[in-house]
């Protein structure tokens, strides 16, 4: 007998009964639009154009980065595959396109089909959460290219949004407000940093319990990152919303401006929104300087709302009553009319809304 594929490190058998075991969950998945299942060479899927004058599709793909790392060092990985949808879901929301389906791409070094079954229901979640269907996608065994017991993940969704009705930013003026949509943590950036910090320089555990929380460090740094596609739609259904920036790697700081003309920035009043301890205990324990916190993580506010003044409170009160916690945490300024030239946090009393 001559070498087989499975002595070069690649076992056939063990892909599909990966397959064989999220068959029903990423069925559950699907609707009247998806033509194909799964196993195909492509995934087919007939968008309802009803309704739309000029259909536009709006794509995004991302990973999750080194938080990765979080789910190797626990063993955990049902929740990981939530946080890959959430970063693309999210990004294209920010646009005002509905997701329509979602492929993934899983990579190992050695195809473990009990650990990527989980991390493919995580998936098939996050796709339930935000709507759309997982059609596809791809689960290779790599051999001597990623170490055992690591593997790596990218994601692509397309979603769908009617060409006047795509949010760009472009009629934000000075005044209108900033309402936040409350983050459950770190999500999905900064984890380079978490890990030097709590790992490296403090040499915790996962399973270490700081005194005034209710779990450990698993449990928060695994919680996944949240979608909020089903809250933002349903706010696009009633109220124009000019801006939507979604707070990811570059946190607050970085991602807000990517929304407003040169001419404009942000105005934040940091004590109006709930930070989680997760911030403050990082912050402490690395003694990080509050710019870099700002840059690095969300600080809480997982997604930025701009609307006009006058439908800040309909846009707030709404928000809360679909389940999140919202907001009004700043305004838009002029860069001239900032105390300091490029200061994006000032102090100023807590915005009243009329």
């Amino acid at each position: 007998m001559g070498i087989s594929y499975k002595d070069a490190g690649v076992d056939i058998d063990k892909g599909e009964e990966v397959v064989a075991k999220i068959k029903d969950e990423v069925s559950a998945t699907h609707g009247p639009e998806v033509l194909s299942g799964l196993g195909g060479f492509g995934g087919l899927f007939a968008p309802d154009l009803s309704g739309y004058k000029e259909p536009v599709f709006v794509s995004g793909t991302d990973g999750v980065g080194t938080k990765l790392k979080i789910a190797f060092m626990s063993g955990k990985h049902d929740t990981i595959g939530i946080d890959l949808v959430a970063m693309c879901v999210n990004d294209i929301l920010a646009q005002g396109a509905k997701p329509l389906f979602f492929l993934d791409y899983l990579a190992s070094g050695k195809l473990d089909p009990a650990e990527m079954s989980e991390v493919v229901t995580g998936i098939a979640r996050g796709c339930k959460k935000a709507g759309c269907a997982l059609i596809g996608g791809e689960t290779a065994e790599m051999p001597d290219f990623y170490d055992d017991g690591e593997y790596d993940m990218a994601g692509f969704t397309v979603g769908l949004v009617d060409r006047n009705e795509i949010i760009s930013g472009k009629d934000i003026k000075e005044g209108d407000f900033l309402i936040g949509l409350g983050s459950n943590g770190i999500h999905s950036n900064g984890f380079s940093l978490v890990r030097k910090v709590l790992f490296d320089h403090c040499n915790y555990k996962l399973d270490f319990k700081p005194e005034d929380w209710n779990h450990n460090l698993e449990e928060e740094l695994l919680k996944p990152t949240r979608i909020y596609v089903k809250t933002v739609l349903e706010l696009l259904a009633d109220f124009k919303i000019k801006g939507i920036a979604h707070i990811t790697g570059g946190g607050l700081l970085e991602n807000i401006p990517r929304i407003l003309a040169d001419d404009l920035a942000a105005s934040l009043v940091e004590k109006s929104w709930f930070r989680p301890k997760v911030f403050n205990f990082i912050k402490e324990k690395g003694n990080i300087a509050k710019k870099e916190m700002y840059r690095t993580f969300n600080m809480g506010i997982g997604m930025v709302l701009i609307v006009d003044p006058k439908i800040g409170e309909k846009v707030l009160n709404k928000a809360v009553k679909l389940g999140e916690k919202a907001y009004l945490m700043g305004k838009v300024k002029h860069k001239n009319n900032f105390d300091k030239k490029g200061e994006y946090f000032i102090n100023e009393d807590q915005i009243k809304i009329s």
